[in-house]
């Protein structure tokens, strides 16, 4: 059982609106434990049988199916988020900055993204790991920093998100404190849940992505106490 937190790419701005009330009932259908919303900048923090990769394209397909847009997450599990937070050189709680991380699926793009972010005058960055780029911004003026102009370029939507550090904390703090309670928990493996809701994921032509998520009875479960 791994903990993972979640970070959905552009919700609440830029016209994706989402409850986070609406987004937890729609990951009742996915293999996951106790999966929980934090702030309302999607993100989700839970504990799945699944690799990230797995746990990325059920989210996604989830996400697509259920709300119709074209959703991208980042996922990071527990031992590298921490890892993450660590590594940063800025701080969390200075009144005149905010710091912010952005996450991505595919450290090549955030190979590109840090060398073109270099090339601006005046930009800070911190590389803390092949996911994580930091980057510092004054108080007020996130918008205008170059690189939140750099970051959000839709070459770059499918594999990166930004957080504010104060944010990774938050998921960081609560996937500790996260316990499964040993009262009999039923867990559903990955293999049998997507097998029992028949989730079929096609690709066509580009990069659209054409997912059918059909409701079943599951069909296979585990039970532990």
């Amino acid at each position: 059982m791994t903990k993972y937190a979640v970070f959905l790419r552009g919700i609440n701005v830029g016209g994706i609106n989402l409850k986070m009330a609406d987004l937890r009932a729609a990951l009742a259908i996915l293999p996951l434990i106790k999966p929980r919303t934090l702030l309302a900048s999607g993100n989700v923090v839970c504990s799945a049988e699944v690799t990230a990769k797995e746990l990325k394209t059920m989210v996604e397909a989830m996400l697509r199916e259920h709300f119709g847009y074209d959703a991208w997450v980042v996922v990071i599990d527990l031992p590298t988020l921490e890892s993450i937070i660590e590594a940063c050189p800025y701080p969390a709680d200075d009144p005149s900055t905010h710091s912010y991380v952005t996450l991505s699926s595919d450290p090549a793009t955030l190979d590109e993204l840090a060398r073109h972010g270099g090339e601006i005058p005046g930009v800070e960055l911190a590389r803390l790991s092949p996911e994580a780029l930091a980057w510092p911004a004054a108080a007020g003026g996130t918008l205008d920093s170059p690189f939140s102009k750099l970051s959000a370029r839709p070459r770059y939507k499918r594999t990166t998100t930004t957080r504010n550090l104060r944010t990774l904390i938050k998921c960081r703090d609560t996937m500790l404190a996260y316990k499964v309670t040993a009262h009999r928990v039923q867990r559903v493996s990955a293999s049998a849940c997507w097998n029992a809701r028949k989730c079929a994921i096609s690709a066509s032509v580009g990069s659209t992505t054409s997912v059918s998520l059909v409701s079943a009875t599951v069909s296979r479960s585990r039970r532990r106490a």
